[in-house]
């Protein structure tokens, strides 16, 4: 398998020095900046430009025929989103400024030190990429369109705020930068992931792995691969997952679990985007993009210590928030459509139909393991089915026993509480309280709120009646 080529676009150098030339892209593909054009003479460069669409353009101020000095505005002018970095053999104040105001990014001397050059030109590109997010959440925003609306085809949604991450996703897809995504257990962070990297157009494979319970040990041997004799047992030589994900995405699952020993070495990989397997002294580049995914609050494990403040912003370059089900409640009637007859053609039978009450009772419940928790109950109903109406006795029993969610800042916002005043409420006023608070769960369903309170209709609707005498 090739691996992909970074920049997406080639990186175009510009100078009458062939040495130079090499020079420069030898630097560059060796920190991993691989897809690179050249251009010995400038009167070629405006034809490139306009036939190819390219990252950034190194341009040398003083070449025969037309310099760059002559292409610096008209390449500003007809190409106004595209970096260029001024390349020169004369170190002078005033050359400089008069380059940066004609519209450069940046401006180099030779002879141009090899961390000058690669920081320049990695700058340029993710300035260049910023440019390009910006300019397509605004076309999304104004335009509230997918691109791709069959990649999320696996995600099952009509909610607003689902087709909002999906648009952010569109947009931050093309980039290399690492990707958090955050949420509680059970709402489709993988999901998101791999519709990530199938937007992202990366040639190479989405490589999942869990880092939860990973010591320091196995993680760099998952990650890093080793050699033979790299450590005891190490019998022959083996690759890490960033070489299986080269030119694709490295999914790291429960990022909030990693050891602090981990952190320090992932940190350093994402900076440096080189690494050494084990038992080996010839480092290697990076080639994969990382995203990596949560259920936990990183912010409140950085308080208490346990994750790195740096790497908590380099891994959240972007952050996609999933919201958990019971902010979603509009897409409950699909979501168990979906379940219904994903289950019931893994059981070779006929997709019941569900009863009318079974989306208020659902609707009430506060799903701490969210869709992941719903399939279940809807295969359990479903294998515990035989004819006719979809019974409600497994998912009243599922219900009944389930720990109640222990809401997230996000999602508690909203969500109505009892709470007690310095007056002291009686017995029939809390329980007339805790009445009102089920009917409105169960949206106005007796038979629901019933079911909520522990206790038959009858019983709820003869203390309806002694609450209106």
């Amino acid at each position: 398998m090739s691996a992909a080529r970074y920049p997406g676009a080639p990186v175009l150098l510009v100078d009458d020095e062939e040495r130079f030339l090499a020079s420069a892209a030898m630097t560059l593909a060796s920190e991993g900046i691989t897809n690179i054009a050249q251009c010995p003479d400038g009167s070629l460069v405006l034809a490139r430009l306009a036939a190819e669409e390219h990252a950034v353009v190194l341009l040398d101020i003083s070449m025969p025929r037309v310099s760059g000095r002559e292409l610096l505005p008209r390449i500003v002018a007809e190409h106004p989103d595209l970096p260029v970095i001024m390349i020169t053999g004369i170190n002078e104040a005033d050359t400089a400024v008069e380059c940066m105001k004609a519209g450069a990014f940046d401006y180099l001397v030779k002879p141009v030190e090899d961390a000058r050059l690669v920081s320049a030109v990695k700058r340029a590109v993710e300035m260049r990429q910023v440019r390009r997010e910006n300019a397509l959440l605004v076309r999304y925003l104004l335009s509230d369109e997918l691109a791709h609306p069959e990649t999320f085809s696996a995600i099952i949604t009509r909610s607003k705020k689902m087709r909002s991450i999906f648009q952010y996703a569109e947009t931050i897809a093309g980039t290399p930068q690492p990707v958090l995504i955050t949420g509680e257990t059970g709402v489709g962070k993988e999901l998101i992931a791999v519709a990530i990297h199938r937007l992202s157009g990366r040639s190479g494979e989405f490589v999942p792995v869990n880092v939860a319970g990973l010591d320091d040990t196995l993680f760099s041997d998952a990650l890093f691969g080793h050699r033979k004799g790299g450590f005891t047992g190490a019998d022959r030589d083996r690759s890490g997952l960033i070489e299986s994900a080269a030119g694709g995405t490295l999914f790291l699952d429960e990022i909030g679990d990693l050891g602090p020993q981990s952190q320090v070495k992932l940190l350093r990989l994402l900076q440096e985007g080189r690494y050494y397997p084990i038992g080996s002294d010839t480092q290697r580049a990076s080639e994969a993009r990382f995203i990596v995914a949560t259920n936990k609050d990183l912010r409140l494990l950085q308080e208490k210590g346990e994750f790195r403040t740096d790497l908590y912003y380099r891994l959240r370059t972007h952050h996609i928030h999933l919201p958990p089900l019971r902010s979603r409640q509009e897409d409950l009637p699909l979501l168990v459509e979906h379940f219904l007859a994903k289950a019931a053609q893994s059981l070779g039978r006929g997709a019941p139909t569900p009863p009318k009450e079974l989306f208020t009772l659902l609707g009430a419940y506060p799903f701490p393991g969210n869709i992941r928790e719903l399939e279940g109950m809807v295969y359990d109903a479903v294998s515990r089915h035989r004819s006719g109406m979809l019974s409600m006795e497994s998912f009243r029993e599922k219900i009944g026993v389930a720990e109640p969610a222990q809401a997230s800042p996000e999602s508690a916002a909203g969500e109505s509480k009892l709470m007690f005043g310095e007056a002291f409420p009686t017995l029939r006023e809390a329980e007339q309280a805790v009445i009102d608070e089920a009917l409105k769960r169960a949206k106005g369903n007796q038979s629901v709120a019933a079911q909520l309170l522990g206790m038959s209709r009858r019983a709820l609707n003869n203390r309806l009646q002694r609450s209106t005498r």
